[in-house]
């Protein structure tokens, strides 16, 4: 790989390390970009070299929000402990569910998503601690350590942003603390799958570390930005990237039709 290539990857591991941080979804950057760079990389393997990456930038901001910010550990520690486990059974799992039959769902989730957003511009601005009824809290803490947590072991791009809307739908944290008790998730989900994929060979460890150095830069500046502008601008940025998800992934589901 030569020395222009390994330089694009690691910029696309710096603003994925932004992106993750604010709100998540960098690995929409940073998967398409290693398996653009070396074509020949297996899916699997593209998927450990990001997690090592992106590991290294989601505890970072993890670090950043819990020294600056409140974080509601009834919710966030239990879904960490939880996702290392499920996001483990997803990486065993990488490779055996096509492509094809994921995309429609997530491309489903992501219209839904955005849609919840547009329409309803109150939602996540201010934190509605009425909401954290303990039967949401049970339901938030299964769907973010145990549903998005497997889909991030078998897929991965999107997952922050997933969970960020879960926590501000289910027990009414504002973007802002909800990207925070995302970014801890996201660590135990990052953790999980990459055991699991370097005990299986499926990582390319020194271009990982590499990229791991350029997501924590990253990520320490997008946590910085979040925790100064607020939550208005975290919900900016989860339109953003959740209407570039759906480009992509509608474009991947016309290709493929």
């Amino acid at each position: 790989m030569d020395s222009v290539t390994v330089s694009a990857l690691l910029a696309a591991a710096a603003m994925a390390g932004w992106v993750d941080a604010v709100v998540g979804g960098g690995g929409l950057l940073l998967l398409p970009a290693l398996l653009v760079a070396a074509p020949g990389l297996p899916v699997a393997t593209a998927l450990g070299t990001n997690k090592l990456a992106a590991i290294a930038g989601t505890g970072t901001a993890a670090v950043t929000y819990a020294r600056r910010t409140r974080v509601d550990w009834v919710v966030a520690g239990p879904s960490a402990g939880l996702a290392v486990v499920a996001a483990g059974l997803g990486a065993v799992l990488a490779g055996s569910v096509p492509a094809s039959a994921y995309r429609p769902v997530v491309l489903v989730v992501l219209l839904s998503v955005a849609l919840f957003v547009l329409l309803r511009p109150s939602v996540g601005v201010v934190a509605r601690p009425g909401r954290r009824a303990r039967v949401r809290v049970v339901v938030a803490v299964l769907v973010a350590g145990v549903g998005i947590a497997l889909y991030d072991g078998l897929i991965g791009p999107g997952t922050g942003t997933f969970l960020v809307v879960a926590f501000t739908a289910l027990v009414g944290a504002d973007f802002l603390h909800g990207s925070a008790m995302a970014k801890i998730v996201n660590a135990g989900t990052n953790l999980g799958a990459l055991v699991v994929f370097g005990v299986t060979g499926h990582v390319w460890w020194l271009l990982g570390a590499a990229m791991a150095v350029c997501n924590i830069a990253g990520a320490v500046l997008g946590a910085r930005m979040a925790l100064k502008r607020g939550s208005g601008f975290v919900r900016v940025v989860l339109l953003v990237v959740v209407l570039a998800l759906i480009v992509k992934l509608g474009l991947d589901q016309w290709r493929a039709a």
